[in-house]
């Protein structure tokens, strides 16, 4: 039984959605904007013009905005780290602290004395 009443009740709703479609055609204002869309539309092509050229000669500022992508999230990049290992004067260039020899160095020497080496930090 929920499956019939499930049915009437959309079908309830597709008449009130059918009826507001009819009166939305009779609306003046609308037959308006329909009427100018289509004038804009046919004057568009006799021109050989995009919707986005004409948008560009109507704002020139929405073309000069920048357009943001993924691969620039707006993220700064990391400081280039430099350290070098007084024991050994091997040196390691990092931009996080992620890098396995210099793990290791901390878990040898300590985080501390490690950060030490801190030669350089651009």
């Amino acid at each position: 039984m929920a499956k019939i009443t499930e049915y009437y009740a959309l079908k309830q709703e597709l008449e009130n959605i059918q009826n507001q479609l009819a009166k939305m055609a009779n609306d003046e204002r609308f037959k308006q904007e329909i009427e100018f869309k289509e004038k804009l539309e046919k004057l568009i092509n006799s021109y050989g013009k995009s919707n986005k050229e004409v948008i560009e000669l109507l704002d020139p500022k929405s073309a000069a905005a920048p357009v943001t992508t993924s691969a620039n999230s707006g993220r700064k990049k990391r400081a280039l780290k430099v350290y070098v290992n007084p024991h050994t004067n091997e040196t390691i260039e990092t931009r996080g602290g992620n890098h396995k020899q210099l793990k290791e160095w901390k878990a040898e020497y300590g985080n501390d004395t490690v950060e030490g080496w801190l030669q350089s930090s651009e």
